[in-house]
């Protein structure tokens, strides 16, 4: 009964149609004229009609639009959404701005469009077949549909070619759960295969302690390729082949010897390229990520130390336009098995058999303190580490400023800084505005070595608008075309007289910048060579309201909170020599053979590294990871690290063990939280509380006085010998220590 009435009501609309058919045959012709009140209007005739009310899109990830001329911008309709975008803009931006997702392997936005995966292929109108939308130009009125049974096909195809030689390896994969191919083979690829022929296989290639190689995995996106010779500057890895031999290797067997070689391990949609120290370690759901920053040089990158208990497992790059985009240097991606090493966990006193044996944290903050009363206050001197905070460096200046002493000293920073000007040792262009430079002049400076993320911008500089690089100092080996004008001084004072060649490039430029090296603070001439750097950025205007391309680039993470700070010594002391009591707090390159022997050293510090030999006392301090502070790049940007994991043994934040020995001292400090500590650095530097921002240098340094002093023409030196090992963490890898290895043999080679 119920299968009847469906089917009569289904028939009834037939059988009206075709009766209402008939009875329209019979009747005679006849022609209906209908009056509508709109069509009476001309103005509401001319009037278009308005389109339908569509959703507010969001763009991906936060991408951003500017439009440097209001005229050129187009309008373009993503699946019937209107989106405005500037002329040059691809399909797939115009579909991200549009906040719809493409997906895509080749495609990467800070590399050159190879548009060989065909994963992102889209349908345009009028178009005769699903064009690649990662290189095909958006045009004005272009209709662009993302969601149609012709893209969805078409992708579906793709996917099945390229799964159709990848092996089935994601149980034994270190990509899987953030594998590209993993994600995008859900989402738009088909729910079986038809190739039933033997899955090809390719040798695996060694490209050194750092990328493991698992080759058969590759699907030949080339985006290895493209970062290597286009970001690191390094001709190492190619495409070999053709057809179904294509494979992505070394020319010759070589290492990938660039210092952003771990990069590609980012960018690798699959898991042919992945990080051999993380090679089976754990899962990346297994891991707790904070999000935090590097302290292995001054430039400050951000960072995300991924974490599984009370160990750091990885440490993968934060995206951060402003400071090192998307990239980390290989120093500050693999140094961290070198946080496990070689830690001081308990207070340490050298006994009278010259061993150190553990004691309690009162007992060796009671002997710093009796030994403190004991020596005349100048006698006392201070040196901050280069891997110390502001907090710690604050709380060691007012220490020993209670004490009676203004010894304090900053690592790297030589023993008389000029800190009066804040323009004298800042990065003032800042590192994203290097790229509006189009000369440089390089003077006793080795970017590529000192500040990896720097030197990428100023090649980034050098491959978009051919900028020309001068390089006064050792020879060296630059990853983009320069002229090595000379070794030392005697060229700088060539360049600032007008004699030299390179004047002209100076004269001629619209935005020349120069960049002194801090290597140059550690020499005896060091105020005449910055002033002979300031007189060539007068005759070049270098300093204008406009730009100022006066720079200097810091080595080291402390630099520059210290000179903020006035972590200064008094210009006629010669500390070293007369001490007698040293505090080194997590100082481990600096000179102690100046000091006397009678001295008394106390080391606060996380690692077991160099100074310890010499320490009579021994404070275990919280590494970066493992604590909340602040710290300054080399272009004047405070930011902050956070507790990644928990403190090693028995060791406390270094604010925290002077604060404690100021009390059993007698001479209490006024702070006892880290708000309170960050208060008293808003009296004596306030831009150091002013998180993720430059506050850039107010006067320039024309306004310091002229300097008469002669210059020396020694050569300049290199301030980094070897790039794998600057400090007591990178000292403590293993990681660094085979690749500094495995550097060292290359160059003996």
């Amino acid at each position: 009964m119920g299968l009847g009435l469906i089917a009569s009501r289904a028939l009834k609309p037939a059988i009206l149609y075709r009766s209402s058919r008939v009875l329209a045959s019979q009747l005679p012709i006849t022609r209906t004229i209908t009056s509508t009140p709109e069509l009476q209007n001309p103005e509401a005739a001319a009037a278009p009609d308005s389109p339908p009310d569509l959703p507010a899109r969001t763009p991906l990830a936060g991408a951003r639009v500017h439009f440097n001329k209001p005229e050129d911008a187009i309008e373009v309709f993503v699946d019937g959404y209107p989106v405005k975008i500037p002329k040059g803009f691809t399909v797939l931006q115009a579909c991200e701005v549009a906040g719809v997702d493409i997906p895509r392997f080749c495609y990467h936005s800070r590399l050159s469009i190879a548009g060989n995966c065909r994963m992102c292929l889209v349908e345009v109108e009028k178009s005769p077949k699903p064009v690649a939308s990662c290189a095909m130009p958006a045009l004005p009125g272009m209709k662009i549909k993302t969601d149609t049974p012709v893209a969805k096909k078409a992708r579906e195809g793709v996917m099945e070619f390229l799964l159709m030689n990848h092996p089935l390896d994601c149980p034994i994969c270190d990509q899987g759960g953030e594998c590209d191919l993993q994600d995008q083979s859900m989402a738009f690829g088909s729910d079986r295969g038809r190739f039933t022929d033997m899955k090809r296989s390719v040798v695996d290639k060694n490209l050194g302690p750092l990328v493991k190689t698992v080759m058969t995995r590759c699907i030949q996106c080339t985006r290895c390729v493209r970062f290597a010779t286009e970001v690191a500057g390094v001709q190492d890895l190619g495409m070999l082949g053709r057809g179904s031999g294509e494979e992505i290797g070394t020319y010759v067997e070589k290492l990938m010897t660039s210092e952003l070689s771990g990069n590609v391990i980012d960018i690798c949609p699959v898991g042919a390229l992945t990080s051999k120290p993380f090679a089976f370690k754990a899962r990346n759901w297994e891991l707790k990520g904070t999000e935090t920053i590097d302290v292995t040089d001054a430039v400050g990158s951000n960072i995300r130390i991924d974490s599984r208990g009370p160990e750091v497992m990885r440490i993968v790059p934060r995206l951060n336009e402003d400071i090192n985009e998307e990239w980390i240097s290989d120093k500050t991606r693999f140094c961290y098995d070198g946080l496990k090493r070689q830690r001081l966990n308990d207070p340490m006193i050298r006994g009278a058999d010259g061993r150190f044996k553990p004691v309690s944290w009162h007992d060796a903050l009671a002997v710093v303190a009796e030994v403190a009363h004991q020596v005349n206050p100048e006698e006392i001197v201070g040196i901050a580490g280069q891997l110390s905070d502001a907090e710690s460096m604050m709380a060691l200046k007012d220490f020993l400023n209670n004490m009676g002493s203004n010894n304090v000293l900053c690592e790297g920073n030589g023993s008389h800084p000029c800190a009066d000007l804040r323009s004298g040792y800042l990065l003032n262009s800042n590192i994203a505005g290097l790229e509006k430079a189009d000369v440089f002049l390089l003077v006793g400076t080795q970017p590529r070595v000192e500040a990896p993320m720097v030197n990428a911008r100023i090649r980034k500089s050098v491959r978009a608008t051919q900028a020309k690089v001068g390089y006064i100092g050792p020879a060296t080996d630059f990853n983009y075309d320069h002229q090595h004008l000379g070794t030392g001084p005697r060229t700088l004072l060539e360049i600032a007289e007008g004699r030299h060649p390179f004047c002209s490039a100076i004269l001629n430029a619209k935005n020349p910048a120069i960049v002194v090296g801090a290597g140059l603070f550690e020499r005896g001439d060091k105020d005449a060579i910055l002033a002979a750097v300031e007189t060539i950025a007068k005759l070049g205007k270098v300093v204008r309201p406009d730009w100022n391309g006066l720079n200097v680039l810091l080595l080291n993470a402390a630099q520059a909170a210290a000179l903020d700070l006035g972590l200064v010594a008094e210009e006629s002391s010669k500390s070293m020599e007369s001490a007698k009591l040293v505090y080194l707090m997590g100082a481990d390159d600096v000179k102690l053979d100046k000091v006397p022997d009678d001295a008394f050293v106390v080391y606060q510090g996380h690692h077991g590294d160099q100074s310890v030999y010499r320490a009579n006392v021994i404070l275990p301090s919280a590494a970066f990871s493992e604590k909340e502070g602040t710290y300054e790049n080399t272009e004047g940007c405070t930011q902050q690290t956070l507790p990644a994991v928990p403190t090693v043994g028995d060791a406390r934040d270094d604010w925290k063990i002077i604060r404690a020995l100021s009390e059993v001292a007698g001479i209490k400090l006024p702070y006892d939280t880290l708000g309170a500590v960050r208060s008293r650095i808003k009296i004596v530097a306030p831009n150091l509380c002013n998180m993720d921002e430059r506050e850039a240098a107010t006067f320039p340094t024309s306004l310091k006085p002229v300097w008469s002093e002669k210059m020396s023409m020694g050569g300049f030196g290199s301030a980094v010998e070897n790039f794998y090992r600057t400090d007591s963490i990178t000292r403590a890898s293993k990681i660094m220590a085979q690749c500094s290895g495995s550097l060292l043999k290359k160059k003996e080679n």
